[in-house]
């Protein structure tokens, strides 16, 4: 038994030490010190949007009124909604505020093969009125701060980087939230560690589609959205696909966090975080059932053993490996204390982690149960184009 409890001891000592110090909840877009460009480029941002009347229209406000210094447009593409979404956008487009910056643009017709946000993304960038030197992807359901994209021009002409990506504040209000969502968080930067993503050496490709700011020559090099029409994790599979391209120019990729953009959507409880993860966690497996045991044994190892270990104490005696599950469990609980502050919770809070792992190893396991009956991904309520894996 006591082996056993070393097992995970083991790897949460190297999660800390020595795994990008993901666990550190950085880097963070909001600690840049604000700089003035010579020149500040065309930015061009596309919104994908369907069934989203509930919000449109105060993210469609944060957008129109960013304290851009120069040239900005934003579409919103209205992807065949059944609700008011097209209406409400139009309105803050005819509203004095909006500078005539937004234009509310509907979708065509989604070709065979193509994932419908990706399909959306695609009709926004065709034919532009006037090229764009860069492209701002974000979700039509985040607020952000007025300075948003000026820092993330900043950053990438700055800093040569081709992609920079903000993981926005997600909604943490209700109880299922704060259980789940900063864990969500968590999990993101541990198979993504956030440093290493700017790290050439390491090679790691990730983004956080909620917010990207993607150079165009760039994507025009990779062949455009067209080139990941079929990816469910459509993301990282554009991190992908961008990075070669990247570093042929000698630029890199960024991904960070942010507070000052966040969404404004809220989780109504379990059953649509549930629904977030199994839509794509086993996508993120390559459909690989050897890969799914892995990940289910592993999660089980790190998260619930541990604490399993302390609470065998009082029925097998055995001090030592109830001692081991004890400290696994502070370590797993500091590790986690980061993010918990980024959503402002207290830092009892990190005890729950082994819970907040075994619900999503559920997940997991869910979204593999869904793909063998044949369930694809879909995209609000609408079945995507396919099981494909992320590059």
């Amino acid at each position: 038994m006591t082996w056993l409890a070393l097992l995970p001891l083991l790897a949460w000592l190297y999660l800390l030490g020595l795994h990008g110090g993901f666990w550190l909840a950085r880097p963070r877009l909001d600690d840049a010190v604000e700089e003035e460009l010579g020149h500040w480029p065309r930015i061009i941002a596309v919104v994908p949007a369907r069934n989203e009347a509930d919000v449109i229209a105060q993210a469609m406000r944060s957008l129109v009124r960013q304290d851009y210094p120069g040239p900005f447009d934003v579409r919103l593409i209205d992807d065949h909604s059944e609700d008011e979404t097209g209406a409400e956008a139009r309105a803050v487009a005819s509203e004095a505020a909006s500078g005539g910056r937004l234009r509310v643009l509907n979708a065509g017709e989604r070709p065979s093969g193509w994932v419908g946000k990706l399909w959306a993304l695609e009709c926004g960038t065709r034919s532009p009125a006037a090229p764009a030197d860069y492209w701002w992807f974000t979700d039509a359901d985040i607020d952000h701060a007025p300075d948003t994209l000026r820092r993330l021009v900043t950053k990438a002409e700055k800093d040569r980087v081709s992609l920079v990506s903000l993981m926005v504040r997600l909604s943490c209000r209700s109880g299922w939230e704060k259980l789940l969502i900063p864990a969500f968080v968590f999990f993101f930067q541990k198979l993504y560690p956030f440093p290493w993503v700017g790290a050439d050496r390491r090679g790691i490709s990730a983004a956080a589609g909620g917010c990207m700011l993607v150079r165009a020559e760039d994507l025009q090099a990779v062949g455009g959205i067209a080139a990941i029409k079929g990816a469910v994790i459509d993301d990282c599979s554009l991190a992908a696909r961008l990075r070669p391209a990247a570093r042929r120019a000698g630029r890199g990729l960024y991904l960070g966090l942010t507070l000052r953009s966040h969404s404004i959507r809220p989780y109504s409880g379990l059953g649509e975080i549930w629904a977030m993860v199994a839509r794509s966690a086993y996508t993120q497996l390559h459909y690989n059932p050897l890969l799914l045991l892995g990940t289910l044994l592993g999660m089980l190892l790190l998260y619930l053993l541990p604490p399993l270990l302390l609470f065998s104490l009082t029925w097998n005696g055995n001090v030592m490996a109830a001692a081991l599950g004890a400290i696994t469990w502070l370590l797993m609980a500091l590790a986690w204390l980061p993010t918990l502050r980024l959503y402002a919770l207290p830092a009892w809070r990190g005890f729950l982690l082994p819970l907040a792992g075994l619900l999503y190893t559920a997940m997991t396991f869910d979204s593999a149960r869904r793909h063998w009956q044949g369930k694809g991904a879909t995209w609000k309520g609408r079945i995507g184009a396919g099981n494909r894996p992320a590059a």
